[in-house]
């Protein structure tokens, strides 16, 4: 049996996420293997990879919060918004005190609009943003509505003129951190970077879930990674869970429509569901149609025998 399910790797530095694709496809001997969300290089953490026909659900994933841990340095900004760039304004001295940065961070808790960075992969006219960058070319960006969803300052300290700044934020997909750090710097009147960031939640899979590349292989030749995979239905469990009648299982294997009846506990909203069938076999992903109230396949999992 190939293998399927979630495998959750603690990405290390100095890897792009399509590197830590490539390698796992090396060592899993599979091709059929797509990320939830890209990590810049330097960014480590929390990397899902979908395997199998888990690459399926890859964008109900996506949807759900992230959290990471990251520092940013006040008194100094750059043109990446991290140390990888170049440095284009810094202050002599910075005096901010911990009551002052608290009361900052607390205050971006909510929706709030960013500007993609330059150096982003946002495509504008068909060009990646850090392409345009990299040509020495700045293009307007459009700015965007994100949320944060809880932030709270770790730790503060002095590193010669300047201040870091470590916090933790929970969010909506699409935040970018670096721009965070910046507008936090902003709003103390100072310039900042971002010096650090990890990823310690994505998709409802925390630090703890993952494995380090090392690890993968040893399982992996050890005949023992599926056991510490992620069970594709469990990637999913912030959808509600609901179970067909035994008489209608066949049919919703088949790709049809049921009635709302024909489901228990009865589907009450519109929208995505779990689907299983008596003995707890997860069945697929449907939906409840809202102008009929039928439940309406979206993606079906045949069982594997």
């Amino acid at each position: 049996m190939s293998l399927e399910g979630v495998l959750a790797v603690d990405k290390p530095a100095g890897m792009t996420s399509h590197d830590v694709v490539a390698r796992t496809r090396r060592i899993l001997k599979m091709k059929r293997i797509g990320h939830t969300g890209t990590l810049d290089p330097e960014v480590t953490g929390v990397l899902p990879l979908c395997l199998g026909r888990a690459t399926r659900v890859v964008e109900y994933m996506q949807e759900l919060p992230k959290e990471y841990e990251a520092t940013l340095r006040l008194g100094m900004a750059t043109d990446t918004e991290d140390l990888t760039g170049s440095v284009i304004e810094q202050v002599d001295y910075v005096s901010v005190t911990s009551e002052e940065a608290e009361k900052v961070l607390k205050s971006f808790v909510g929706t709030i609009s960013q500007v993609p960075p330059m150096y982003s992969a946002v495509k504008v006219d068909g060009k990646r943003l850090y392409e345009l960058a990299r040509e020495g070319k700045t293009v307007e960006r459009k700015s965007r509505e994100v949320t944060i969803y809880e932030i709270e300052m770790k730790d503060l300290k002095r590193n010669g003129p300047f201040l870091d700044i470590s916090f933790r934020a929970l969010c909506s997909k699409g935040t970018y951190i670096r721009t965070l750090c910046v507008d936090i710097g902003r709003a103390l009147g100072l310039p900042a970077t971002m010096v650090k960031l990890t990823r310690t939640m994505s998709a409802g899979i925390t630090s703890a879930d993952c494995l380090s590349l090392e690890e993968i292989e040893r399982l992996m030749q050890a005949g023992e990674l599926q056991s510490r995979l992620i069970k594709v239905d469990h990637a999913i469990r912030h959808l509600p869970a609901h179970t067909v009648a035994d008489d209608k299982a066949a049919a919703a294997l088949q790709g049809q429509r049921l009635s709302g009846r024909a489901v228990s506990p009865e589907v009450k909203t519109a929208g995505h569901i779990r689907l299983y069938n008596s003995a707890g076999v997860f069945l697929g992903i449907f939906e409840k149609q809202e102008e009929t109230g039928a439940i309406a396949p979206v993606k079906v999992f045949l069982p594997e025998i």
